[in-house]
């Protein structure tokens, strides 16, 4: 599902304010119908929602001592349908700039997030081994999702994407590797 953290009711509100996450979701889609029987009677739907994007391989003397350098993130609350037709807008144009039905909000009531960066945390023992010091190699490989070269649609008439599109492309690609590259180097 795709969604947006933001506050109908502070617009300008920032990611360590209270937040609501507006989901999209297809308005006859079974999540959709369940939340929508939900609302009448209770506060929502309880919902969990999970995310997480590894950015690094962490690569240690010994297997378990691999791991993998992430960022992650665990909401709990209760979703129910946007009713209000301007806050409707609000979550139209956070997450597609288009209108769309079957936008949602999760009142968040709790949640969790987790990073890992950093170099290998290798056991004592193991760093004091002068044969596996001497043949292992250790270190983080990043990792950074990127965006592809554009593709033309099969009835696409102009020759070229447009600039805000290579743009953004790029800018998102530079963005995504430097933040892996840097992950590795924290502790």
């Amino acid at each position: 599902m795709i969604g947006h953290m933001r506050s109908f009711a502070r617009p300008f509100s920032d990611e360590t304010d209270v937040l609501d996450l507006y989901l999209h979701g297809y308005i006859s889609s079974r999540f959709v119908n369940i939340a929508r029987s939900s609302t009448a009677t209770e506060e929502g739907l309880p919902v969990c929602v999970a995310a997480s994007h590894v950015d690094g391989l962490v690569m240690a003397l010994t297997p378990n001592s691999h791991s993998y350098n992430y960022r992650s993130a665990v909401l709990f609350g209760h979703a129910a349908l946007v009713e209000d037709a301007s806050e409707r807008l609000y979550a139209i144009q956070l997450i597609t700039n288009g209108v769309v039905l079957g936008r949602w909000q999760v009142t968040v009531t709790a949640g969790s997030a987790k990073i890992r960066s950093g170099p290998p945390s290798d056991d004592k023992n193991d760093k004091t081994d002068n044969h596996v010091v001497g043949t292992v190699w250790t270190g983080v490989v990043p990792v950074h999702l990127n965006f592809g070269e554009p593709v033309a649609g099969p009835y696409n008439a102009v020759d070229l994407p447009p600039s805000y599109l290579t743009e953004h492309i790029s800018d998102s690609n530079n963005a995504a590797r430097e933040r892996a590259i840097e992950a590795a180097h924290k502790v």
